[in-house]
Order: C-alpha cells, then sequence, then structure tokens
C-alpha cells in the first residue's frame, strides 16, 4: 500500500504544485475582485459535480463492483459493466448540462445568491463564464470512470499522471488570455478548464486500451449490477462528497459577503488543498480497492490493520502540515500571491482565512481515510446520513458566523463541521470494529502530534523574530528562498523529533531505503 499511496501522492504533488502556478497567475492578473469571483463561480459548480458523480458517490459506488466483477466473473463481463456505467453516466450529465446551459441565470441566483443584488456586471460575467465551463463536468466525471477502472486494477501512474493536464492547460490558457485583456484571461482560463478535461479523458482512454481494460461502446441497460450501482451511488452523493458541499456552501454565503471574500477564500482553500489533495487523494485512491478484496474476502481483521497502518501513514505529514499553516501562514500567502493585482490586505485576509482551515486539516484527510471502509462493504447509506447531519451543522454554523466574523465565517464553519464529521465516523467503525488502535498506535499518534507542536512553535518563533518583514522583501525569488529555507528547517527538525521521540527508528529508515533501493535495481 505505501508503494501506490508514494505513487499517487507524488502525481498528485506535482499537480497540486502546477495548479499553484495557475493559481499564482490568476491573482498576479486578476487579484481579488469581481473578475476573479465571477471565475471562481464559473469553475465551482463543474468541480462541484466531478467531486460527486466523479470522484465521489459513483466512483465510490463503482470500483468496489468494477473490481469484485473482475474478480469472480472475469474481465469481459468487468468491461461490460463499466462500459454500461459509462454511457449511463454520460447521459445523466450530458441531460444536466443542457438544463443547466439553459436555466444557467437561475443557476447562478442560486449558487451566488449576492451576485444579482451587487456587481452587475459580477453576475453577467458569471453566468457567461459558467456556460463555458459545465461541459467539463461531463468530461472530467468520465475520465474519473476509466481511473476508477485503472486504479481498480492496480494501475494508479497512468490515472495520476492524467490529471497534471488540467494545470498545464489551465497556466497555457491564462498566458494566451493575458496578452487580450482582464476579463479575456477569465475566459481564456474557463475555456481551458473545459478543454483540458477533453485531453484527461482522451489519456485514460489511451491508457485503458494499454492496459487491456477499455470499456466496450454501449447502450445503458438497467441490468442487475447497474441497479445495484445505482443504490449504491444515491445515498453516497452525500456522504462521499460532503467536503465539497461543505465548502460550497461556503461559497454561496461568501457570495454575501464584500467583493473578493470568494477569492480569498479560495486562495485560502487552495494552499489547504496542498497537502489535503496530495494526501486524502492518495489515500483515497489507493486504499478503497485494497478494503474492497479485503471485504470481498471476508478478511475484516486485514481491513483493520489496514486502516490503522494508513492512520499513521496520514498522520505524519498531516500534523505538521497543520502546524506549519497555522505558524506561516501570512508568510506564505505573501510570497505565493502577494504580487500584482492582489494587495496586501488580499493577503491579510486569505491568511486568516488559510489557519481557518487549518484548523480542520486533518479532519479533512482523515475523513477521506474512514469513508472508504464503509464503501468497501457496499455501504453508503451510513456516510450519507452522517453527511447530512454535518451539513446541516455547518450551514447552521455559517449563518451564526457570517456576519460577526464576515469572510472569516464560512472556514471556522467547514473546519468544525469536518471535525464532527470525523468523530462521528470514528465511533462508528469502532463499533464494527474495523477501527480499533492499540495501545502502542495510540501512543505512536501522541508522539507524532507532540513532535508537530514543537516543530510549529519554533517556526512561528522564527517568522516572529528573523523572517517579520519577508512580506516586504523585493522580488518572488528572495521570498522563496526565505519561505522554503524555513520550511526546510521546520522539516529537518520534525524528522529530528521523530526519531528523538522513537516514531521511527535510524533501522526503519535503513530498511526502507535498502528496499526502496532493491526494487530500483530489479
Amino acid at each position: 500500500m505505501l508503494r501506490s499511496l508514494l505513487t499517487v501522492g507524488g502525481w498528485t504533488m506535482i499537480s497540486r504544485l502546477l495548479g499553484l502556478v495557475r493559481d499564482q497567475l490568476l491573482a498576479f492578473f486578476l487579484g481579488a475582485g469581481g473578475v476573479q469571483d465571477a471565475y471562481q463561480i464559473a469553475f465551482r459548480l463543474p468541480n462541484m459535480f466531478r467531486r460527486l458523480f466523479g470522484e465521489g458517490a459513483f466512483n465510490a459506488a463503482f470500483i468496489p463492483l468494477f473490481t469484485g466483477i473482475f474478480e469472480k466473473e472475469g474481465r469481459s463481463k468487468a468491461l461490460l459493466f463499466a462500459g454500461r456505467s459509462l454511457s449511463m453516466l454520460v447521459v445523466w450529465l450530458v441531460f444536466l448540462t443542457v438544463l443547466g446551459e439553459i436555466f444557467m441565470p437561475q443557476l447562478i441566483d442560486v449558487l451566488a445568491p449576492g451576485f444579482r443584488h451587487g456587481n452587475l456586471h459580477r453576475y453577467q460575467l458569471a453566468v457567461q463564464l459558467t456556460r463555458i465551463t459545465l461541459p467539463y463536468m461531463v468530461l472530467i466525471c468520465a475520465a474519473a470512470l476509466v481511473a476508477g477502472m485503472l486504479n481498480g486494477r492496480n494501475h494508479f501512474s497512468a490515472a495520476s499522471a492524467a490529471y497534471v493536464t488540467f494545470n498545464i492547460v489551465g497556466i497555457l490558457s491564462i498566458l494566451a488570455g493575458a496578452w487580450y485583456g482582464h476579463d479575456d484571461i477569465a475566459q481564456a482560463g474557463a475555456w481551458g478548464i473545459t478543454l483540458s478535461g477533453g485531453l484527461q479523458l482522451a489519456l485514460l482512454l489511451w491508457a485503458a486500451a494499454r492496459h487491456r481494460i477499455l470499456p466496450p461502446l454501449c447502450w445503458p441497460v438497467l441490468s442487475h449490477n447497474i441497479r445495484l450501482l445505482l443504490r449504491r451511488m444515491a445515498p453516497g452523493l452525500v456522504g462521499s462528497g460532503v467536503t465539497q458541499l461543505n465548502l460550497t456552501v461556503d461559497t454561496i454565503i461568501a457570495t454575501l459577503l464584500p467583493t473578493g471574500s470568494i477569492s480569498w477564500l479560495y486562495f485560502a482553500d487552495r494552499v489547504n488543498q496542498l497537502p489535503l489533495g496530495v494526501l486524502g487523494a492518495a489515500l483515497g485512491t489507493t486504499l478503497l480497492p485494497l478494503l474492497s478484496r479485503h471485504a470481498s474476502g471476508g478478511d475484516r481483521v486485514a481491513m483493520r490493520e489496514s486502516l490503522d497502518q494508513a492512520m499513521t501513514y496520514a498522520l505524519l505529514p498531516v500534523l505538521p502540515a497543520t502546524a506549519g499553516l497555522l505558524a506561516t501562514a501570512p508568510l506564505i500567502m505573501s510570497t505565493l500571491f502577494g504580487y500584482g493585482h492582489f494587495t496586501l490586505p488580499d493577503v491579510v485576509n486569505s491568511a486568516g482565512c488559510l489557519r481557518a482551515y487549518a484548523l480542520g486539516l486533518p479532519a479533512f484527510v482523515i475523513i477521506k481515510l474512514l469513508a472508504p471502509a464503509f464503501f468497501a462493504e457496499g455501504d453508503t447509506a451510513t456516510p450519507v446520513r452522517v453527511g447530512l447531519m454535518t451539513l446541516a451543522l455547518n450551514l447552521a454554523l455559517n449563518l451564526a458566523f457570517y456576519r460577526p466574523l464576515a469572510w472569516l465565517g464560512p472556514p471556522l464553519a467547514s473546519a468544525a463541521a469536518a471535525l464532527v464529521n470525523m468523530s462521528v465516523l470514528m465511533v462508528l467503525l469502532y463499533r464494527r470494529d474495523l477501527f480499533r488502535p492499540d495501545r502502542r498506535a495510540l501512543s505512536q499518534a501522541g508522539r507524532i502530534l507532540l513532535a508537530a507542536m514543537l516543530m510549529g512553535l519554533c517556526a512561528w518563533a522564527v517568522t516572529r523574530t528573523v523572517l517579520w518583514d519577508l512580506p516586504n522583501w523585493p522580488g518572488l525569488l528572495a521570498r522563496l528562498i526565505g519561505l522554503m529555507s524555513l520550511i526546510g528547517l521546520s522539516g529537518g527538525l520534525y524528522a529530528f523529533l521523530l526519531l528523538a521521540l522513537r516514531v521511527v527508528t535510524p533501522a526503519q529508515l535503513r530498511s526502507f531505503a535498502e528496499r526502496r533501493l532493491n526494487r530500483r535495481r530489479g
């Protein structure tokens, strides 16, 4: 599992870093004003459907079924099931896309209720840009299904690498739009989103053909397996996508706040998504097929051991990432985005949002780890009940926070809802005897937390004494060197603390390095 986790995590990290470059260009050229707000709304809608129908509920129900059919009935039956699933998914999403294109003004009224009564240009631009980006939903969800087939057969590299093209196309489209004008950047970026969906689908179909698991073209038929897929998928639409739905609620509330709030939330969330996307996506992608195989064989002991192991792998990077974001948020935002049209107030406000999101980062990641345990056993009803509860809690907290706390309200509400979601899932899995960390595992988690807290305190002290003037340093290179030096020193300190607290031992490190070296030689 660790090898697959590193493969997916590595490609995801490359994608996130390219995404960071794309976001830097957006911040530089558009700042945090009305045009940026409209562009982010245009991306939010198809991205939400991608998470729900593509990576979320559909794949959560599809991968265990596809894996089980492949193992028990053979390749041809599994590919026929995949082809019918793909055709059903595409027909449904094309129908939604046509409706969305027709009723886009009304859709924007729901997704961004503050736009129509505020800046009229922002509202009209949001309608125009969302009409451009909506077809991306069909393309990327079809791509996610093909990626699920590849992941279900342990071909993780091709699926993870294909998603890198989204940010490459995005960077090129924004640079192309910069030749023409302010609004043209947003339009070019919107067209780049849709184009990237088609390119990702083409690359994944090519990879599936290489591995002889290309889904055949066929009409959607309501076979027994398709009906089973629909039954498992329906409740999971909320259960597996609760994080995305919570972020959408944040966006809706943010449209009622001052212009720029959507942009501050977006850039803060994007930085928070670096560790969340890498760890969450890697854990969810690699753990679900593994747990599905254990569940199909009735091996609950192996499921429990896999969850315990994945929890350790998650805590080792996510806790120091959380501590680092809390300690250095202003430095991070000023270094990454504090140029061009992204002003100092934008940096300060987005840094506050980043700290609020970071409070829930461990919960966001661990939810990605716990949910596959339910999905692997075909239980999508339990996560949906928990999801509905936390979604309602997030909405209530948003309504309570957004007036007194303004733009800090939505991220704090999301963090609190995620912590509740994680806690409830842990209790339910504990009762099912699927998540029962022993005393050794709890002790190790406590020592990891202690090491992360000490590292975070040291990073905060350095920012207050040595790098306090970093936001005013001239030039991107100087700021990057200062920030990367701090990250490198903090990482070295964290590694020393892990050794000192005996979370890992030198012998374990040597053994891991030798295994990696032998695998490369082999």
